[in-house]
Formats: structure tokens, C-alpha cells, sequence
């Protein structure tokens, strides 16, 4: 009998086939959606995903301030934030923070969402949110990403 030799066939800069997306955040939940953007971020779609390869798409959200928290989460969620100095704890309620900054909820979701290391932050450099209704990625002809 011969011995067959199969290889694994993993995904490089070649093969990996990057697309644009757009995600329209309108009354959709928090983390309802963005557990689907870092899916996509990740590459997770494809039929040839590997964990160790940043094979996923670009993603961009827009409406971010429509966005909406389930239950009590608008007044009772807190976002922390350091200085670095001594006391410097600071708490913003998602109500505050929504308000202030929209695209901050989503980009802070989805980051905790993807791998903490340096293919994490390849991966969520690829994410473009936008407060309102237009974007800047006309050019790239992004596909709507429906959940």
C-alpha cells in the first residue's frame, strides 16, 4: 500500500478574498449585532477560516447612535475608563457615552469580542463605524449584512 501525503491548506495574502460590508445598526441589540460583526471580522464566514490567519472582511457600521441596550442596560451599564493616575477610575453610563461618542459602544463591543493579540488588532482595524447614515466607503461598494 502507498502512502498517501495530504496537506492542510491553509489561507495566505494570496487566496484570502477580502469584501466590504455594511451593517445598518438601526434598533438593532448591542451585542446581538456585534457578535456577528466580529464573526466577519474574524473571518469566520468563509469556508477556509483558520484561527491563526486574519482572514476576515472589512465592516462598516452605520447609524451607530441608533443602536439600542435591552432592559435597564441604557442607565445602569458603565463604561470605565483609567487616567493612570492614582483615583483616576472614571465611569460613564451607556446613556452618557451613546450620546457623546456613538461609535465608541460598538468599536468597545466588538473589540472585546476578538482575540486579544496582535491578529486581534489586525482584525479590528478592518471596522469603520459612523455615527450617522452616511459613510465614506462608497468607492469600495460595500454589500448590505443582514441578521
Amino acid at each position: 500500500m502507498s502512502h498517501l501525503h495530504f496537506t492542510t491548506k491553509h489561507p495566505n495574502a494570496n487566496t484570502i478574498k477580502r469584501s466590504w460590508h455594511v451593517v445598518d445598526a438601526t434598533n438593532q441589540t448591542v451585542g446581538r449585532v456585534c457578535s456577528k460583526i466580529a464573526a466577519v471580522l474574524r473571518g469566520k464566514n468563509k469556508p477556509y477560516f483558520s484561527p491563526h490567519v486574519d482572514c476576515g472582511d472589512f465592516v462598516v457600521v452605520i447609524n451607530a447612535e441608533k443602536i439600542v441596550f435591552t432592559g435597564n442596560k441604557m442607565n445602569d451599564k458603565g463604561y470605565l475608563t483609567f487616567t493612570g493616575y492614582p483615583g483616576g477610575l472614571k465611569e460613564e453610563a451607556a446613556k452618557s457615552l451613546l450620546k457623546r461618542k456613538p461609535e465608541a459602544v460598538i468599536e468597545r463591543a466588538v473589540k472585546g469580542m476578538l482575540p486579544k493579540n496582535r491578529i486581534g488588532r489586525q482584525m479590528f482595524k478592518k471596522l469603520y463605524v459612523y455615527a450617522g447614515s452616511t459613510h465614506l466607503h462608497a468607492a469600495q461598494k460595500p454589500t448590505p449584512l443582514t441578521f
